[in-house]
């Protein structure tokens, strides 16, 4: 009885030590050992033949203990992790600017190189800067740091400070940031005035092209990593918003939210701004010959014509109102956008030019009489009568989306796949039309916000209109827009559920 007891106790006090580790863990953040580097998909780090031998497999590791090991380990510098023909952790003691190793293509391998050793900015006074400036900001020659002429010093290189050659460091964690002792004996030593990564890239607008190495946010907080889902979910995949470029933990501006921004590794903390500096002179816009005031391209944020009347009529509520309704959306704020007067426009990337509305009872709405430009979408294909047995390769819409496979349900729960049309062919992403479609073969998309379009296919010549040409009117097509706030739907003109088409269309959005 006395030893029951007693193994209740142990058993109690060991659940009461594992859950006290897992708060400990969640209360202070996960931090993933890849935040230390930059990813380069589908590259190798190649070593000379004749330093081939300093290269380390370690054979099996996960991606995150190859990191781990490689963030230990002094001497590591960066890593290739190669998924074929097996899974290989491969630590290497240089980076790619360095004349012992050549960078080559590899898809089966992915190069992770530590951040400290290639970006040519520094976080916060710059103690881990690891680069390859050897020169103050005077011009001077850095001395070399194992030397004591003309100089002398009491500082000793190693592993751990990094004293490397004649390279501009900060032992001693200088306000003034990395520094050197100069060659000159005149000059005992001076600051290298290497940038600060907040102040090295500069953002215009809200800050959507940002591409800089800032990795923390305003408050300090270090960024998660845009391909990982921990501590906090999140739909701003790498691989789902390829032109983002989401690249590691930097802070990105995917939503068109006021200024960058990145989720946090804290558990606490699911997001916040980034503190990154704006330009002081905003450049001439480089894509100006792409604005458009007739008709619009892509997803129509480049458009800047007058009109500013919702496909059913409705006028738009202005920009710079907040009546009917409020927004974030603020022409000052978004500069860039083109947010003038009440003319459609799309400021965040949705799937074409809206606007919010002058009733109360409709939030916002799209802008489809909005004709598509002639140039914008090429048909690859074509197909006859509604396409119900098109069995081609094209898998992008018309609006140049790249299509979801059939047999995946993210971003997408689709209810039309392999299983439910088993005889529909529904192969790959390939565009088809299982359930007879009167605007021909489309599919799922890739992007979240457009949960599926029709296909950039015409119909063969001497058939009906294809979808994709330029239309006057918009005769029966159920919409959805997705804001910020709330979803809701527009049914425009006629919707006849007794229609089959209409029902298919119902249908591939439940």
């Amino acid at each position: 009885m006395a030893q029951n007891k007693s193994d209740q106790i142990s058993m109690k006090s060991f659940l009461l030590c594992a859950l006290l580790a897992l708060y400990g863990r969640l209360a202070t953040g996960y931090r993933s050992p890849l935040n230390d580097f930059q990813r380069s998909e589908g590259r190798e780090l190649v070593p000379n033949l004749w330093h081939i031998d300093r290269m380390q497999l370690l054979p099996g590791l996960s991606l995150e203990e190859c990191a781990k090991r490689c963030s230990e380990n002094l001497e590591c510098r960066a890593f290739n992790y190669e998924t074929r023909p097996s899974i290989t952790c491969k630590q290497l003691p240089w980076v790619r600017d360095e004349n012992t190793a050549d960078v080559k293509r590899n898809v089966n391998c992915d190069l992770y190189e530590k951040k400290d050793y290639v970006r040519r900015c520094i976080v916060g006074e710059g103690k881990t800067y690891r680069g390859k400036v050897s020169q103050t900001q005077s011009g001077h020659t850095c001395q070399q740091w194992w030397s004591k002429f003309p100089h002398d010093h009491r500082w000793t290189p190693s592993a751990e400070n990094g004293l490397e050659l004649n390279y501009c460091r900060n032992p001693d964690g200088d306000g003034i940031g990395p520094w050197c002792y100069t060659t000159d004996p005149e000059r005992r030593f001076e600051t290298c005035n290497i940038p600060r990564c907040e102040d090295e890239v500069c953002i215009t607008c809200n800050g959507e092209d940002y591409r800089g190495q800032v990795d923390h946010t305003e408050t300090g907080l270090e960024c998660q990593r845009w391909d990982q889902q921990y501590p906090h979910q999140h739909i701003y995949q790498p691989e789902k918003y390829p032109d983002k470029s989401l690249d590691d933990n930097y802070c990105r501006n995917p939503d068109a939210s006021p200024v960058p921004w990145c989720y946090t590794t804290d558990p606490a903390v699911e997001r916040q701004n980034c503190k990154i500096r704006q330009c002081e002179k905003v450049p001439q816009r480089l894509a100006r010959h792409s604005y458009t005031t007739h008709c619009f391209r892509g997803r129509g944020e480049d458009y800047r014509g007058k009109v500013n009347e919702t496909t059913s009529g409705i006028p738009c509520q202005r920009w710079d109102a907040q009546q009917p309704h409020q927004h974030p959306f603020y022409p000052k704020t978004y500069e860039c956008k083109g947010l003038e007067e009440n003319y459609c426009r799309n400021p965040d990337g949705s799937e074409a030019p809206w606007c919010f509305t002058s009733v109360p009872e409709m939030r916002t709405a799209l802008c489809l009489q909005i004709k598509r430009c002639a140039d914008d979408i090429e048909a690859e294909d074509c197909y006859h009568e509604n396409g119900k047995n098109y069995r081609g390769v094209v898998r992008k819409t018309r609006k140049g989306i790249i299509c979801q496979k059939w047999s995946v349900n993210t971003p997408h729960r689709t209810k039309i796949n392999p299983t439910t049309y088993p005889d529909a062919n529904l192969t790959e992403n390939y565009c088809r039309n299982p359930d007879g479609d009167q605007h021909g073969p489309w599919c799922y998309t890739t992007d979240p916000k457009t949960e599926f379009d029709y296909c950039a296919i015409k119909q063969c010549a001497g058939e009906r209109i294809s979808i994709i040409e330029p239309i006057s009117e918009c005769e029966c097509i159920l919409f959805f827009k997705a804001t910020h706030e709330i979803w809701f739907f527009v049914v425009f003109l006629h919707f006849d559920m007794t229609r089959p088409e209409h029902t298919a269309a119902t249908e591939k959005m439940s």
